[in-house]
């Protein structure tokens, strides 16, 4: 029943990003493109780990914190909202707002599809597999 809410809202979240990059186009569209990727650029930190610690769905336990911090759902609604509240030109506005949509948009995806944060060791946390 989660994941069916996350699934909705992601949907929900996603076509008004794509509604506001293709009202105002230009750099809306860069802001939207990195706001969906951009979350999973966390993966970056653990390049160079012993390949013992990564495989069938383990993420490197160095770029577990990085990880987590790109995937907490409430930083983009956060930051949503003080992009909202700061008193700056439309023009700016638009591509950081749409920015933050993407975000919460890879977030609630990820969640739909069962993946979320990550414990200490790397592996989507209630899911480790069994020795």
């Amino acid at each position: 029943m989660i994941r069916m809410l996350w699934g909705t809202v992601g949907v929900a979240v996603l076509a008004f990003a794509v509604f506001e990059a293709v009202k105002y186009g230009g750099w809306t569209w860069l802001a939207l493109t990195f706001g969906v990727l951009g979350p999973d650029l966390a993966f970056l930190a653990g390049l160079g780990a012993d390949p013992r610690e990564t495989g069938r769905g383990r993420l490197a336990p160095k770029a577990v914190p990085a990880y987590n911090l790109a995937h907490r759902a409430w930083l983009p609604i956060l930051f949503l909202v003080v992009v909202s509240l700061l008193p700056i030109a439309h023009a700016v506005f638009v591509p950081w707002f749409v920015f933050g949509l993407a975000w919460l948009t890879h977030i609630a995806i990820d969640r739909a599809a069962g993946y979320g944060l990550r414990d200490a060791e790397g592996w989507v946390r209630g899911r480790a597999p069994v020795a």
